[in-house]
């Protein structure tokens, strides 16, 4: 294919309009830019969105990850399972509570965590338990949940406060960084596991530029907090009738507030400015600002999302005619981002070149960008960087992970494309991998 006339599309730049802007321009003109109403607009906006009693908006997808651990009372001692192809926040995040990480291989030639694998690795220890929805694609949920009911596992169980003791067993904290607007068996990511985390960066489908979520839905939540709770040493006031949704938002506002127990709105009534630090925590919130932008992104969401399927259904087609004319061993594979039992949310497009090495993937790579086309691996297995070979992780024994690794490339989808942006990333895509049967 001739170059001449080469496009520069990028990887994924936010989708930003005009609209984006004028909220953020009235925010500012507000004169509320911190945590306020526009923040917990979106609470309640994403909440009813994904099926949950309540949502807490934080600065980032690893702030919320986070944020599910400290509730939890997850410390020293105790361990965290997670696959080893995923991003470094599904893991760095245990180290900041003091916790141990353990990764489970992917199964092969599937990015899911080998659920096996993760049954035999559970201890007393054990947790939580962190599935990843890579690219989109809810996780499942349900055969982790089924395992952590098993009786042999149940026994195991050692719940370390008043939260483990009502889940009963080892909790699901599911990294959803990926799966906003994903669905799995008729429910939505973020309703499925006990504890949701989602990204809202600038590169993610949705997003306030930083920020995140967490939320939960847990086999109780309505039920009245019996007794005064202590997190970090720290006694947490007892309110008289609150509920354990209730405390779980209130917690979580404390432990993003660096404990304050008002937050700036709070403290905007009349006479209201006493406050009290019940513990000396993190700070993490999310600004209106930032919330003013979800805002406007929540309204344009469900066309983003059609228009990420569309892309999606014909990059398939273009790689299925592809696969036609290459041998069995050279096939190249992607992921399927909707069957009957799922709908993905469409976030990355990862293909994989059978029969190649990283290095023949990395030439592809070299000769997309030459003709003006972003792409990127999504993952290097988390056992082969410093920090976690530094940590003990070797990634021999994740050979799984390492496979999905080899010869992975994900091609640019964003709405910011026009349908000639992905018929040019395909044409050039297709031509680049029939040269290499050359």
């Amino acid at each position: 294919m001739s170059t001449d006339l080469k496009k520069n599309v990028p990887f994924s730049p936010p989708d930003m309009t005009e609209a984006e802007v004028n909220e953020v321009r009235d925010a500012i003109l507000s004169g509320w830019i911190t945590t306020g109403p526009r923040t917990k607009k979106l609470e309640q906006i994403i909440s009813e969105y994904v099926h949950t009693e309540k949502t807490v908006c934080l600065n980032s997808a690893t702030a919320a990850m986070e944020m599910v651990l400290h509730v939890l009372g997850v410390g020293p001692g105790d361990e965290v399972i997670m696959p080893a192809y995923t991003y470094t926040a599904s893991a760095s995040v245990v180290q900041h509570v003091g916790a141990t990480i353990v990764m489970v291989d992917s199964q092969k030639d599937n990015v899911e965590m080998d659920y096996d694998k993760l049954a035999t690795v559970i201890t007393e220890r054990t947790k939580a338990i962190v599935p990843v929805d890579l690219a989109g694609i809810c996780a499942d949920v349900d055969k982790i949940k089924e395992i952590v009911h098993r009786p042999e596992i149940l026994a195991k169980y050692s719940p370390k406060n008043d939260i483990q003791k009502l889940i009963g067993r080892i909790v699901v904290s599911n990294d959803c960084a990926h799966s906003f607007g994903a669905s799995r068996n008729g429910k939505m990511a973020g309703e499925i596991a006990d504890f949701s985390s989602f990204s809202f960066h600038a590169v993610k489908n949705f997003t306030t530029a930083e920020g995140g979520a967490m939320t939960w839905n847990l086999p109780f939540g309505n039920e009245k907090v019996e007794r005064q709770q202590v997190y970090c040493g720290s006694p947490v006031p007892f309110i008289e009738g609150e509920t354990w949704n209730e405390f779980i938002y209130r917690l979580s506002q404390l432990f993003s507030l660096h404990g304050q127990n008002k937050d700036a709105l709070a403290k905007t009534k009349l006479g209201a400015w006493e406050y009290d630090i019940i513990g000396p925590w993190y700070k993490c919130n999310m600004t209106d600002i930032m919330a003013a932008l979800g805002l406007v992104q929540f309204d344009r969401y469900p066309a983003m999302l059609r228009k990420r399927a569309e892309y999606v259904e014909y990059m398939n087609k273009k790689i299925d005619a592809l696969n036609a004319n290459l041998d069995t061993e050279h096939k190249v594979t992607y992921l399927n981002h909707k069957a009957e039992d799922h709908c993905s949310s469409h976030h990355l497009y990862l293909v994989r070149l059978q029969g190649r090495t990283r290095e023949e993937a990395n030439k592809v790579i070299e000769q997309m960008a030459e003709r003006g086309i972003a792409t990127n691996v999504h993952y290097k297995p988390l056992p082969m960087m410093t920090a976690y070979k530094t940590l003990g992780f070797d990634i021999k024994n994740y050979p799984n992970a390492y496979h999905l690794f080899e010869n992975e490339i994900t091609l640019p989808l964003n709405t910011r494309m026009t349908k000639e942006d992905v018929e040019y990333v395909m044409e050039n895509f297709v031509d680049i991998v029939k040269s290499l049967m050359m």
